[in-house]
């Protein structure tokens, strides 16, 4: 078993293979699990520097789509708790505040232990789909670009 955890590492790792692999490090990272993918990213573009733009989309296409299933598995949660809990009024005053700003709230989705979980709650409130999907696009698209640009060109000495 060991052995065959390491040759697919080493076949993640081959540069033809880095692409996928950021994007699955990029989605399994988005999901509720604990796991970063700012590493995957920054060491693959240390090693390709050529390929910023492209590793950029594909780790902002990959955590999208973690962040979409983390709304859908939101907006399966909400329709059990519903049935079964009740509501605390500190619960209340969150659930307010996502409310009235809407699905505009997922662009704080690239937020560090925050921004996965504020995904599931856009689907437990039940905000519209495309629209949240499009604003964590749009936050986890900036958070790449700025983290990877400032650690590979503003601060190159420190990776």
């Amino acid at each position: 078993m060991q052995a065959w955890i390491e040759s697919l590492l080493v076949l993640l790792a081959l540069p033809k293979f880095g692409l996928s692999t950021i994007f699955i490090v990029a989605f399994v990272s988005a999901t509720l699990l604990p796991l970063g993918s700012e590493v995957a990213v920054l060491g693959f573009l240390k090693l390709n520097p050529e390929m910023f733009w492209p590793a950029v989309l594909v780790a902002t296409a990959g955590n999208t789509l973690g962040g979409a299933l983390n709304w859908w598995m939101g907006y399966g949660a909400e329709r059990a708790y519903e049935k079964i809990a009740e509501h605390k009024p500190h619960e209340a005053r969150v659930l307010h505040w996502l409310k009235r700003f809407g699905a505009k709230a997922c662009l704080l989705s690239w937020l560090p232990i925050v921004g996965d979980p504020l995904c599931a709650v856009a689907g437990w409130l039940r905000l519209p789909f495309w629209p949240c999907v499009a604003y964590m696009a749009i936050g986890k698209f900036g958070r790449y670009v700025t983290m990877t640009a400032a650690v590979l060109w503003v601060w190159p000495g420190k990776f």
